[in-house]
């Protein structure tokens, strides 16, 4: 049943128990603690989206960090992904600050919300296509929710471009078929069944792994958020 508000469908998420290893995992590093954050109380629970109900600009990611987001209890929040995603964002004017370390440190998002396909921290960031399966239809809704005022999708990596191209489909719009190939900068149009011009554009995630190896530079991830902020 389709949840008819972005308030009460978070508050929902944040309860979810039907993962029963994603349960496990996210409340065990919840009490281990990475050494550096031993004296802080970890969030420990699903990570509902951030930013605003009538936002245009729409991000999406795999899962929660488990020191991250699932520490801190807001998307893309105290750890390295974040650092990048929020002060690209941040010079993009999408952002108030250009840092997110927690949820009280005054972060806001301007006309631009973030997601993830999964909402708990899943071990070695791997979830598996059962607990994809189980989180998707929190996903759909709330892509639902934000498709009056959405203009364009940024998918962070090829599993978050898949899950937007899936759920568009199961909505009913026409997209192009076969499913575009993902790359960074890869990106398609659609005009919705409301007739509005949308934008899905690919980006490759801001990971360390993408990060520490120069896969994804600053300038790359600027330029793509500047090309789906200005469409």
């Amino acid at each position: 049943m389709l949840i008819k508000s972005l308030p009460l469908l978070d508050k929902t998420i944040v309860t979810c128990t039907l993962c029963p290893r994603l349960v496990g995992w996210r409340e065990e590093v919840a009490v281990t603690k990475r050494k550096a954050y031993q004296d802080e109380k970890y969030w420990g629970k699903p990570v509902p989206g951030f930013g605003p109900a009538n936002a245009r600009f729409i991000i999406l990611g795999l899962a929660p960090g488990a020191h991250g987001a699932n520490r801190t209890g807001r998307v893309f929040t105290g750890d390295q992904s974040g650092d990048w995603l929020y002060r690209a964002l941040h010079k993009a004017g999408l952002a108030k600050i250009a840092t997110s370390e927690s949820r009280d440190d005054g972060q806001a998002l301007i006309d631009t919300r973030i997601l993830c396909a999964v909402r708990c921290a899943p071990p070695e960031n791997k979830p598996t296509t059962e607990e994809k399966a189980a989180c998707a239809p929190y996903f759909q809704n709330e892509i639902e929710l934000l498709m009056p005022t959405a203009k364009t999708f940024l998918a962070l990596g090829n599993l978050a471009w898949t899950q937007i191209y899936t759920t568009l489909t199961q909505m009913g719009e026409v997209l192009p078929k076969p499913r575009p190939k993902f790359g960074h900068g890869a990106s398609f149009t659609f005009t919705g069944k409301d007739g509005v011009k949308r934008l899905v554009l690919g980006s490759y995630h801001p990971s360390q792994q993408n990060t520490f190896t120069g896969k994804l530079t600053e300038k790359m991830l600027d330029q793509v958020i500047k090309k789906g902020n200005t469409f």
